[in-house]
């Protein structure tokens, strides 16, 4: 996926350079012009992804993410609807982003040094961390445990790096969502589902079947995510400054008592 990206990257600035062979008196336009002359922004976001990002049975999205999103909106045009939602998942996020189907990022982005690479981040505005559900009953307490046997994982996201670094002589099976993982655990394709446990605890709480065991083994900062590119600079700086006033205002703890993940 890196390497996609990567070559995506490479093909922009090709094209932006030609660009500017051809009208050297191009005028700049950052990503906050963009959206404001739009009067809309597009934000990519999980539907799968309970509280974070999900579809309501009538079709609207709802969610911690979404609600940030909807702050942002306000507070760059002056009305909380002036927002259109994209599904993405973990494996086609970053691609969506760059292909600019979305403008930015609000779907359970951890920050890493990997994607420091090619993406960048706002503040956080909330922390997770890798858990294991497991079904009831099993023997699986730790993550050592997980030696010799097999774990389900969610392509796009942090949880094969932990797993990879942290078990020895492990199977790994992905799947593109959430909610395939949960199936493939359920009909026991593998002994445990490795991911964000916020993200874990909503299956938790719907079926007693499973357990989410407590032990966190990583911190994930979740953060909006942009295209690492000049045109992103003032969006991050407009979008901090809100996050750290609403941060001041209770707002974000507010919402993470509503979505029960504070």
């Amino acid at each position: 996926m890196y390497k996609k990206l990567f070559a995506i990257l490479i093909s922009i600035i090709f094209i932006c350079c030609g660009c500017g062979m051809k009208n050297s008196k191009q005028q700049y336009k950052s990503l906050s012009d963009t959206i404001t002359e739009r009067d809309q922004i597009i934000i990519g976001v999980k539907s799968d992804s309970y509280p974070f990002g999900y579809k309501t049975s009538s079709g609207n999205y709802e969610g911690y993410d979404v609600e940030i999103g909807r702050i942002i909106a306000k507070n760059l045009l002056g009305d909380r609807n002036k927002v259109k939602f994209v599904p993405v998942t973990a494996s086609d996020r970053m691609m969506k982003l760059y292909s600019n189907d979305v403008d930015i990022l609000i779907a359970t982005m951890s920050i890493t040094p990997k994607r420091k690479e090619i993406l960048d981040f706002s503040n956080s505005y909330y922390t997770a961390g890798q858990a294991i559900l497991v079904k009831k009953g099993s023997k699986i307490r730790h993550l050592k445990d997980l030696s010799g046997k097999r774990a389900i994982i969610v392509f796009g996201s942090t949880s094969e790096q932990s797993l990879r670094s942290g078990v020895s002589n492990l199977g790994i099976l992905g799947y593109k969502t959430y909610d395939e993982a949960y199936k493939a655990l359920k009909n026991g394709r593998a002994e445990a589902l490795v991911s964000d446990n916020a993200i874990l605890l909503n299956y938790a709480l719907k079926d007693d079947s499973v357990e989410l065991l407590p032990q966190l083994y990583t911190k994930e900062p979740y953060a909006i995510a942009f295209r690492k590119e000049k045109e992103s600079q003032s969006m991050i700086k407009y979008v901090n400054e809100i996050l750290n006033k609403e941060a001041r205002k209770g707002t974000l703890d507010k919402l993470q008592e509503q979505f029960e993940i504070k």
